[in-house]
């Protein structure tokens, strides 16, 4: 098995097993579609990485390098981003409850946008800019009442949600007056995101007409024009046998139905706004395990343990993500069980894989997952006090440590054990 120029095999045994392995070319090719197939909107366009799909300062890098902005939802991804020298005025920054502390150091680092989810944040935005003496640049984040049809867990644009001031009662056309009103923001556009795995895009020509409606009804009661509409991302990917839009289908899907709603609405066009993240990178990488244990119980799909699982893609246990699986160091061969793929974590539901085609695997077989680029590191964890693998990127034949090994060390490093349990006496066992 091959992957930007190297052998899969191989890294496992120079790297050692769980691996993730990221193809860098994988990654700008993405990155490049997306600007080719926003440039043929009018309006023009910004292409921003939505850093919570996966995140590290090579990948900073990378997406600085491409020329696209980046879209932040915390302290963290933005302290990496800037660590990354990614320019601060091509970021911005999401988040329905962003810190007093994460608001001040986005303004001090001179972040493009700030989208905005609340009354809480707005004022709190508005005292930063005016206590440096300039006007913040906002978008509101609006719930449009719109459902995707993908998972409940990653909706986010109906009524019923965490993000976003809510359309339907009048909540966002208040932020607006207030936006408008207030001395330290530039209230700049609209912000929208339906949610997340999005195969059909039949939904953004609503989400256009409800924007634009309310930019309408804010330049009417305001004077302020919206200058951008931010229609989110979302994009799906192909995992094993769905049918997801290209970024070219993605982008005509967008830029038509803007066009229409401002068209029906004698609005002049805005600058429209795109945030792509699974659609970037979920491709992109795959990641390698090692198989160990078996367990095989006559008339029942047999267990096939390998040395990661929940720890470090939790997608399966906590959505019943599904993935294509193969033998890395046996690719070929014929499938010839059924089997189920578990981790190792002391978890009865810890799945990677529920009944899937597989070569008879043996003990030491390295199984490879692809589409392992997204949504699986940023939300890996050390249960049971695991450590966090190692992500190599890859490119014509190189291969380059992204993030190290974390090693037992490394995850008690914080540790501290308070001086009176230190000195107190351990009884003898019983």
């Amino acid at each position: 098995m091959i992957s930007g120029g190297c052998d899969v095999v191989r890294l496992a045994e120079r790297f050692g097993t769980p691996l993730y392995i990221f193809n860098e070319s994988v990654i700008r090719q993405q990155c490049r579609a997306y600007r080719r197939a926003f440039d043929s909107y009018a309006g023009g366009a910004t292409v921003a990485y939505a850093a919570k799909a996966f995140l590290s300062q090579a990948m900073a890098a990378i997406v600085a390098s491409e020329g696209l902005h980046l879209d932040v939802v915390s302290g963290g991804e933005l302290y990496t981003a800037l660590q990354a020298g990614f320019p601060a005025s091509r970021i911005y920054f999401h988040g329905n409850n962003k810190s007093d502390d994460e608001i001040a150091m986005a303004c001090e680092a001179g972040i493009g946008s700030f989208v905005v989810d609340n009354p809480h944040e707005l004022a709190r935005v508005d005292l930063e800019g005016r206590a440096r003496g300039r006007r913040q640049r906002v978008l509101l984040r609006v719930a449009p009442g719109i459902e995707a049809h993908t998972h409940e867990y990653v909706r986010t644009g109906t009524q019923d949600s965490k993000f976003g001031f809510d359309l339907e009662t009048g909540q966002a056309m208040d932020a607006a007056r207030l936006a408008a009103a207030a001395p330290g923001v530039e209230l700049a556009g609209l912000h929208a995101h339906i949610g997340s795995q999005i195969l059909d895009t039949a939904a953004m020509e609503p989400l256009a007409q409800v924007l634009v409606a309310l930019a309408t009804e804010i330049r009417r009661e305001t004077d302020v024009v919206m200058g951008e509409l931010n229609l989110g991302g979302g994009a799906g990917i192909q995992y094993r046998e769905e049918q997801s839009p290209s970024p070219t289908a993605f982008a005509r899907a967008m830029g038509d139905a803007v066009v229409a709603a401002c068209t029906a609405a004698d609005l002049r066009l805005p600058r429209l706004a795109v945030e792509p993240g699974r659609s970037i990178v979920g491709q992109a990488a795959i990641a390698v395990y090692r198989v160990g244990a078996q367990k095989h119980v006559p008339g029942l799909v047999p267990y096939i343990a390998v040395d990661g699982g929940m720890g470090d893609n939790i997608r399966p246990s906590l959505y019943g993500a599904e993935y294509t699986v193969v033998v890395a160091n046996r690719m070929g061969a014929p499938a010839t069980q059924r089997a189920h793929v578990v981790g190792r974590y002391c978890e009865s539901g810890d799945f990677l894989a529920r009944d899937v085609s597989l070569p008879s695997v043996r003990t030491g077989d390295l199984l490879a997952f692809y589409c392992a680029g997204a949504y699986q590191l940023p939300m890996a964890s050390n249960y049971n006090r695991v450590p966090r693998p190692c992500v190599l990127l890859v490119q014509e034949g190189q291969a380059d440590v992204m993030v190290e090994r974390e090693t037992f060390a490394d995850m008690d490093a914080r540790e501290r054990l308070p001086e009176r349990l230190r000195s107190q006496s351990v009884p003898a066992a019983t």
